[in-house]
């Protein structure tokens, strides 16, 4: 009995050290080899893993930096900081880029939007898309005001406000969530330094739109017509702001009928 015991230990011992050696040697011969730089990279990026780079998490921005993919300054969360310090990782020049926000191009609260009926239901926007008009309030383009995309953010940068998301400026990192997860679409990176912006999404015809809302833009021109640095247009019933262009005097929000075009 006591020799079946110690046979049956010293083969599974046998075993063991088979086993531990074949993976010793498997390591040895299948290991990937990780280049230095991309380590260097991800202790780096800040570790929000927020996808706002396009890249599934920091490990995946650091190693398409580092095959060339990716520009040194891709992580909207690290900001030019980061991107300078991956710059000098990558022995390359330090590229310069725009900080940008997240801005909700509705303006349409409580007060101000029309609505058809009263909704009782998932508070959740994507939700919305099942129901008759797309959701209560009689713009089809107006944010819905149920908060997904203050689920989403990572940062507790976007809040509903009266019945519409409100990006705070200085807490926003620019990662996107707000604007993929968003079903109107009528969230969109603007430059941080912009302070003009269209708070309306709406591409109805100018009649259909003030039966809307109080502050729809309804694609009347008179913002193109007095723009002296001819930084906007109309497009779809829509006024479209070029920040290239735009040097944030305030004239059309001035001569604006309808209080679309806000300062900020």
């Amino acid at each position: 009995m006591a020799l079946g015991i110690l046979i049956a230990a010293g083969i599974v011992g046998a075993i063991g050290i088979f086993i531990g050696l074949f993976l010793g040697i498997a390591g040895i011969k299948f290991k990937v080899e990780v280049d230095e730089r991309e380590e260097a990279i991800l202790g780096t990026l800040p570790g929000n893993n927020c996808g706002g780079c396009g890249y599934a998490g920091c490990s995946g921005l650091a190693a398409a930096i580092v095959a060339g993919e990716a520009p040194v300054n891709a992580c909207p969360v690290g900001g030019e900081k980061v991107g300078n310090a991956i710059a000098e990782i990558m022995g390359v020049a330090s590229e310069a880029s725009e900080p940008m926000v997240a801005f909700v191009h509705c303006q349409g609260d409580c007060e101000k939007a029309k609505t058809d009926y009263e909704y009782t239901g998932a508070e959740d926007c994507r939700m919305l898309s099942f129901v008759p008009n797309g959701g209560p309030k009689r713009c089809n383009s107006g944010c819905l005001g149920y908060g997904t995309c203050v689920k989403v953010c990572p940062f507790d940068a976007i809040h509903v406000v009266n019945g519409v998301a409100v990006v705070d400026k200085e807490a926003c990192k620019a990662c996107g969530k707000c604007i993929a997860v968003c079903p109107k679409k009528l969230i969109s990176l603007v430059p941080k330094k912009a302070t003009v912006k269209v708070a309306c999404s709406s591409t109805d015809k100018g009649p259909v739109a003030m039966k809307a809302c109080d502050v729809a833009c309804i694609g009347c021109g008179i913002c193109v017509k007095n723009c002296p640095s001819e930084a906007i247009k109309v497009e779809n019933f829509h006024a479209v702001i070029d920040y290239e262009k735009c040097t944030s005097c305030g004239t059309c929000i001035q001569k604006c009928p309808k209080k679309a075009i806000v300062q900020e």
